[in-house]
């Protein structure tokens, strides 16, 4: 498998496959769309639970998102039970939102076997799949998972100053054009408006289709106007580096590969007062 999807057929055909462990990445808060409310929780039958708001997040950063480190990732992916050759299939309850966050997560960290499923629940639910009311426990075996973190596909605001100064990157924000152009307020209190001077405004909204990534053709149409040609290198921003994982997978899926998450996102630069901000073109 090399494309990064996996379709809800495809699943639903390898739920009882023994090496492909089923990771549930919902966020308890969505930001800069409408969340889909459940009346009570539903999960993909099997399905672990993978925490990106506290197992798989920095515990001692400022970053609102940060990274897990590499120690901490390799020991709460192996209490997931995930070895080194394991298929991680991964999905969230809003279609796509935040699992293409925890599918950056496990590329950093070296682990290529890992997929999003398109559609993620709502899709499911869409097709009267079967579901459950709680997760899968943690097995009673952990798993031989060891990561190695590829620093090169994460990026900081120093990164950025230097590189925007060389010419060598377009960066490309995926919050909304009113967030973007600071006509609506920062959801995040001491986060100035605006954005990153001589960056690129694609709301994530426009490379889904309902809650799936819309086709190859209609993203590479997207990417052709906020892309510039030749061997720059992309380095996707939102608000926090959860949304601009989902311009990072579309853009992988059509075939760019010199791409960045820059991991603080806009709440790292916008709440610094020595970094440049702009609200125009």
């Amino acid at each position: 498998m090399t494309h990064p999807l996996v379709t809800t057929a495809w699943l639903a055909d390898n739920l009882a496959n023994p090496n492909v462990v089923l990771l549930n990445a919902s966020m308890s808060k969505v930001i800069g769309r409408e969340p889909i409310v459940y009346d009570q929780p539903l999960f993909i039958p099997g399905t672990r639970n993978f925490d990106l708001e506290r197992d798989f997040c920095a515990v001692n950063s400022n970053l609102v998102h940060g990274f897990p480190t590499e120690e901490q990732f390799t020991h709460k992916a192996q209490k997931l039970g995930i070895n080194a050759d394991t298929l991680v299939i991964l999905y969230d309850n809003q279609g796509v939102y935040s699992s293409p966050r925890a599918w950056w997560i496990f590329q950093a960290m070296g682990h290529k076997n890992t997929f999003v499923l398109d559609g993620g629940l709502p899709k499911w639910l869409a097709e009267s799949r079967g579901v459950v009311a709680t997760v899968s426990a943690e097995p009673d075996t952990g798993g031989n998972i060891l990561a190695a973190f590829q620093s090169a596909m994460v990026c900081d605001s120093s990164y950025l100053v230097k590189e925007r100064q060389a010419g060598q990157v377009t960066v490309v924000d995926a919050r909304s054009p009113e967030r973007f152009y600071g006509t609506a307020p920062e959801p995040r209190e001491g986060v100035r408006s605006g954005h990153i001077p001589g960056s690129k405004n694609l709301p994530f909204a426009l490379v889904l289709d309902d809650h799936s990534f819309k086709n190859a053709e209609q993203l590479v149409a997207l990417f052709a106007r906020t892309l510039p040609s030749g061997a720059h290198q992309a380095v996707f921003s939102c608000g926090s580096g959860v949304t601009a994982c989902i311009l990072l997978l579309a853009s992988v899926i059509v075939g760019y590969k010199n791409t960045v998450l820059y991991d603080g996102s806009w709440a790292d630069w916008g709440s610094n007062p020595a970094l440049p901000v702009t609200t125009s073109e």
